[in-house]
């Protein structure tokens, strides 16, 4: 499918080093949508746990770290909302671990953290939830290299064609400015990446709360994840 000029982050960036070995070697080939790529998709509410949008709320006992509240609005590339979509989030816990057996970073698990949710959006493409902001951590791509703290979003649209899977950073992380993830990304569309901190979604004494809105595809889409 057609990506929109001066959004999608190239395949191969050099300073990203990963992406010199799989990203693709040879010109693209462009293929229009088919039926499948256009048919709706439809995701039962019921498959949808009691807390899976709030991932503070998932275990015996509450997580380590600073309750944040994450919501916004998707919508279409004509600025229509995407209702009733699932969206996924995972993330590191609050010290920079991953739930993961192949993340051996020298910091501890959360046993009560699993740092995975999901939620629908609602009749207006509205979406929110509820977890604890993931530290940075060491990644080895460069000398000295650390991850911003981020959040993985992936989004299923009402069509396989609006499918995205992103990644959201937060307001002044001073390692923003040495992420070559974030910067492979182009320059106008990178703040389209980071959270606007919002008084009024924070649950007063419980969590501060960050907006995200999300854009599927189209001239102002929200930028993929390589």
């Amino acid at each position: 499918m057609r990506m929109t000029a001066g959004t999608h982050p190239d395949y191969r960036w050099p300073d990203y080093r990963s992406t010199l070995t799989r990203g693709p070697s040879q010109p693209l080939v462009t293929i229009a949508p088919g039926p499948d790529d256009l048919a709706p998709l439809v995701v039962p509410a019921t498959m949808l746990a009691p807390h899976d949008a709030d991932l503070t709320r998932q275990s015996t006992g509450a997580p380590l770290g600073e309750r944040i509240v994450v919501s916004g609005r998707v919508i279409d590339e004509d600025g229509k909302p995407v209702p009733d979509s699932l969206i996924e989030l995972w993330q590191c816990n609050a010290a920079g671990r991953y739930r993961h057996p192949v993340d051996n970073h020298d910091a501890p698990l959360d046993p009560h953290f699993a740092g995975f949710g999901k939620t629908l959006t609602d009749a207006d493409g509205n979406y929110r939830f509820i977890t604890i902001k993931p530290g940075a951590y060491p990644w080895g791509n460069h000398r000295n290299a650390w991850r911003p703290a981020h959040l993985h979003f992936s989004l299923f649209g009402n069509v396989q064609a609006q499918r995205l899977v992103t990644q959201m950073y937060f307001p002044g992380d001073p390692l923003l400015a040495f992420d070559p993830i974030y910067h492979s990304v182009p320059a106008a569309a990178r703040e389209r990446l980071i959270a606007a901190f919002e008084l009024g979604r924070t649950l007063e004494g419980v969590a501060l709360g960050y907006r995200f809105d999300i854009v599927l595809r189209g001239r102002d889409a929200t930028p993929p994840e390589r």
